[in-house]
């Protein structure tokens, strides 16, 4: 009766290592998981933010483009009023 209450003992602690090793295995494959979903997001923050650079130097860019024609446009407004005063 011994042996077979040690026997059933066994039997039971070797299925619940067996269940711990299996939740262990979920826990690490959830762990990586979270590790790869974090590497991918802090790779898409960099682009974002490359992405946001670059636009902002576009803006700039656009700006000087604004003000500049903003001054050729206001010469040659002024030049238009010259020409029509001394008519």
């Amino acid at each position: 009766e011994f042996q077979n209450i040690v026997g059933s003992l066994i039997e039971l602690v070797d299925q619940l290592a067996k269940a711990v090793e299996s939740e262990k295995m979920k826990a690490i494959g959830a762990r990586n998981l979270l590790k790869s979903i974090a590497k991918q997001r802090e790779a898409q923050e960099q682009q974002l933010q490359a992405l946001i650079a670059e636009k902002k130097m576009q803006l700039e860019r656009y700006r000087i483009e604004y003000e500049t024609l903003c001054k050729i446009e206001a010469d040659q407004n002024e030049f238009i009023d010259q020409f029509i005063f001394q008519k």
